[in-house]
Parts: C-alpha cells; sequence; structure tokens
C-alpha cells in the first residue's frame, strides 16, 4: 500500500475550500432559465467587445514595443524597458479614474490648457484605459519569446537579399506566435476580471452589474451573473493553460543599431505611450495634491491597507507551504497545486459575491476582517505557492535525507532545514500577495467590515461622491506600491538573466 506524502491531506483540504466559493454561486441561482434573457446577453456583448478591442489594441502596440525592446540598442534602453512595463504594475482603475477627470468638457485638461477633448467615458474609454494597462502583457512574453531565439536564421534571410522588416515579419515573429498569444490571453483574463475601468467609465459589463445587483439585495442574480462571467474566464484560463513553451537551442540574440536619425523618432512614437499611462495619472494626481492637500484622508487608510495586506499574506504562505510540498511530491498533489489557481482566475467581485453569501450563512463571520482576509487568501493563494515550489524544487535532497541519517525527526528536518532553505521564496511570495491586496478593489468594497476604508476603497467613495481631488494621496500610495511589484518583477527577470548567463558559461 503506497503511503501518502506527509502534505496531500493538508493540500487536499486547501484546495477544496479554494474551490468552495464557485459551488456557493452554484447554489445561489434560483432559475437558471435567467441566463439567457435579453439584458444579459447585452452586458455579454459589451464585455466581449470589451474584450475583442482590448486583445487587438494591446497586441498591436505590444509586439512592436516587443522587438523594439529586445533587438533595437536604444540609449538608456533598460529605462525604456521599466517605463513600458511600468503599466502593468499599476490598478488600471487609476488609469480610469484619471482618465474619466482629465478629458472631456469641464475636465482638467480642460480646465488647465482649454484645449477641448472628448469624453473618456464608455466602451471607448474603457477600452482605451484597458489597452494601455494591459499591453504590457503582450510586451513581456513576446520579448522573452523574442530573446530566446537564435539570431542566424534572420541573419541568413538577410544574406539571401530580405529585408530586416521582412525578416522580422516571416521569421522572428511567426517563432514568437505561442509568446504573443500567451500575452493576449493574459490581457483578455485581465478585462474580463477588471471592475474598477468599466464601473468608472459607466459600461455596462459583468463586472460592473454585478456590484449593482449586489447593492441592490439581488443576491441571486449577482451570482447567476457570476457563474456566467465565470463561464468565460474557465475558457480563457483553458485556452491559456494549452499553450506551450517553444524550445530552441540557445544562440546569439538579435542586435539591431539605428541610426542617428530614427533614435528620436523610435523615442517619438514611445513617448505618447508614457505619457497617458504614466505621466498623465501622475500628473493628475499631483495637481489634486497641491490643490487639495490632504483633505479628507486619513492615516488609518493607509494602515488598514498595510495592515489587512500583512494579514493576508502571512496566512497565504502559512496555506502555500503543504500545497507546494504536496505538488513536488507527486501527480495528485499537483492536480491539488492546479486547484488553488482557481481562486487567482476568479474575478475580485466573483469571489466577494459567494463569501458574501457565505458570511450570511455564518454570522458570525458576516462583514468582518476574517471574512476579508479569507477573500484575499482565496485570490491569491496561488501567488504564493507559485513561489515557494519554485524554491522548493531548486532544493538539494541531501541536505533532507543528512539530515535524517543524523537522527532528526521528519518534523525537526522540516522546520530546522527545509524551512529556512525555501525562506527566500516565502518571503517572494508574500510581497507578491502583500502587494495585490493592497490593490484589490471589488472584494473590499462587498467584504470590508462597516467603517473600514482602505486606499483603494477610498478611492471609490471620493469618485461615487464626486470629490475626485481628495484622491490624490491614496491614488500616488498606491502607484507607489505598484512601483515596488515592478521593482520586484524586474529584479526577478534581472535574476533569470543571471542565471541563464551562469549556465552558458559553465
Amino acid at each position: 500500500m503506497t503511503r501518502w506524502p506527509v502534505s496531500y491531506p493538508l493540500a487536499l483540504l486547501i484546495a477544496l475550500i479554494t474551490a468552495a466559493p464557485i459551488v456557493v454561486l452554484i447554489g445561489l441561482v434560483e432559475n437558471p432559465a435567467d441566463f439567457l434573457d435579453t439584458r444579459n446577453l447585452d452586458l455579454l456583448v459589451n464585455t466581449l467587445l470589451l474584450m475583442l478591442f482590448t486583445v487587438t489594441g494591446a497586441v498591436i502596440i505590444g509586439v512592436p514595443l516587443a522587438v523594439l525592446t529586445a533587438y533595437v540598442r536604444l540609449p538608456l534602453g533598460k529605462l525604456w524597458l521599466i517605463l513600458l512595463a511600468a503599466p502593468l504594475a499599476m490598478p488600471s482603475y487609476i488609469g480610469a479614474f484619471t482618465f474619466y477627470a482629465a478629458f472631456g468638457p469641464g475636465g482638467e485638461i480642460d480646465n488647465l490648457l482649454g484645449i477641448s477633448t472628448p469624453s473618456a467615458s464608455g466602451l471607448t474609454g474603457a477600452t482605451l484605459v484597458m489597452i494601455l494597462y494591459t499591453y504590457p502583457f503582450v510586451l513581456l512574453t513576446t520579448r522573452a519569446s523574442l530573446l530566446s531565439q537564435d539570431a542566424s536564421l534572420i541573419n541568413a534571410s538577410r544574406t539571401l537579399g530580405l529585408s530586416l522588416p521582412m525578416s522580422l515579419w516571416k521569421i522572428a515573429l511567426p517563432r514568437a506566435l505561442r509568446g504573443i498569444t500567451a500575452g493576449a490571453l493574459l490581457s483578455a483574463l485581465y478585462t474580463l476580471s477588471d471592475f474598477g475601468t468599466p464601473a468608472f467609465m459607466g459600461l455596462d459589463t459583468f463586472t460592473r452589474v454585478i456590484y449593482v445587483e449586489y447593492n441592490a439585495f439581488g443576491l441571486d442574480q449577482a451570482a447567476m451573473l457570476s457563474l456566467q462571467l465565470l463561464v468565460i474566464v474557465g475558457l480563457i484560463l483553458f485556452l491559456e493553460s494549452t499553450i506551450g513553451v517553444t524550445l530552441e537551442r540557445p544562440g546569439r540574440s538579435l542586435t539591431i543599431w539605428p541610426g542617428r536619425w530614427q533614435v528620436p523618432a523610435l523615442l517619438a512614437a514611445v513617448a505618447p505611450i508614457v505619457m497617458l499611462s504614466i505621466v498623465l495619472p501622475l500628473g493628475i494626481f499631483t495637481l489634486w495634491l497641491f490643490r487639495e492637500g490632504n483633505a479628507g484622508f486619513e492615516l488609518e487608510y493607509a494602515w488598514n491597507s498595510t495592515y489587512v495586506s500583512l494579514l493576508a499574506a502571512a496566512v497565504a504562505v502559512v496555506l502555500a507551504l503543504p500545497v507546494a510540498y504536496a505538488s513536488i511530491a507527486g501527480r495528485f498533489g499537483r492536480l491539488m497545486d492546479r486547484i488553488t489557481y482557481l481562486g487567482f482566475g476568479v474575478p475580485g467581485i466573483v469571489m466577494g459575491t459567494a463569501l458574501v453569501y457565505a458570511g450570511l450563512q455564518v454570522p458570525f463571520m458576516y462583514q468582518t476582517l476574517g471574512l476579508l482576509v479569507i477573500a484575499y487568501v482565496l485570490r491569491f493563494l496561488s501567488l504564493a505557492v507559485g513561489s515557494v515550489r519554485s524554491t522548493a524544487e531548486k532544493l538539494d535532497a541531501s541536505l533532507t535525507k543528512a539530515a535524517r541519517v543524523l537522527g532528526a525527526r521528519p518534523s525537526e528536518v522540516f522546520w530546522r532545514v527545509t524551512v529556512p532553505l525555501t525562506f527566500r521564496g516565502m518571503i517572494a511570495g508574500a510581497a507578491l500577495v502583500f502587494l495585490e491586496v493592497m490593490r484589490e478593489l471589488p472584494a473590499t468594497l462587498l467584504l470590508a467590515p462597516t467603517g473600514f476604508e482602505t486606499l483603494a476603497t477610498y478611492l471609490w467613495r471620493v469618485y461615487e461622491a464626486g470629490y475626485f481631488g481628495r484622491a490624490a494621496i491614496p491614488g500616488l500610495l498606491l502607484v507607489l506600491m505598484s512601483g515596488l511589484g515592478l521593482a520586484l518583477m524586474l529584479f526577478g527577470e534581472r535574476r533569470a538573466e543571471f542565471g541563464m548567463i551562469e549556465d552558458k558559461k559553465s
């Protein structure tokens, strides 16, 4: 009889809890026939149009930028990569809020410069914002694919008379198709799950109407809409999981040295993207800060965000340990690992809807900080699991075997050898969960205890009240936290590149 690894029972329990919100939503639906009524079809059309337009725009912008940052040697090239990747780390609702306030008659651009601009609202405004904050998915995945290619095929095609642009089009980009597709699907997934941008732009999508139904005490209708959204999200997750990695023999990467006149032209083409996605939000928030100072803002909001994020990060790391080790132990453990990713694929508004109902069935948990932390952990547990697992997989098994030979008990080996060696992965996972929780809006709106405001929810409240100027401090603090997330991501990329260099040397 095969003995289960010690980590399996706990990992199984955690995986079942992760999947529980979906079961709750299914039980909430009272009339499945309403799935295809006219109103729901309108929401489906709006949601799919927003996703389609966003993905198209993200690919149109992201692929050329991937070629630019991968192959072209620009002055301060790393700086441009950081600036172009930065929107990925920022919550899209930050951009939506500032776009809504800046454009249109009576907007900040009109008031300051006297320049009349069209309003950024509805499907057009939401699409523009989503493109600006999701194209880095395509940029980074495509760039990774391009950097992994050997330039010899392109050099051979140029020797045979093919121009550089045609060589990139016919040889480099087809080989990077999987990277492009992966980025496009990530862009689609983010668009489907986003609540803040459609809400700020006044576009009725599934996420926005779920929140409206919840506020109107239509929990069953909110659950039905949530399940419809989950079907689409599940399809995107399935398509994303089928994309493999194209393996090529390592070789020298292509390098393009632009001419002196080409550099300003390239930078001028890139500058509007940076201006709209980074400079505009920072400029609007800075303007509001000078205009209204800290009016209405209390440090308690920042403390609440920090406190609850630390709690969620700590709980997520503790729960991630058995799941990560179970994943390494065998096939069944890997299945439980994959189940935890359901939470990350479930939009925050959907998770919040399910846990509101669960809280109503357990009154002592309803509108408590504990239920809010549970929502965060279920949403972002997979981030901690991935970080811990990636570190644990690299452990030298001889160290734990040596400890056992020397007489240490299994529990002692775990706490004195295994945990210290995976501590770096635990810290990285906790940092990722912390940053995501700081920015989470819809789940916090639905589940936060009465009177408990975070930076994200305070930003939402001032939007609803029309006091836009009071969003300056929470907006800037959220941008700062997003910057820390980007630094963490790029540090990881730098370590990975360093590891590749070391492997080549060896």
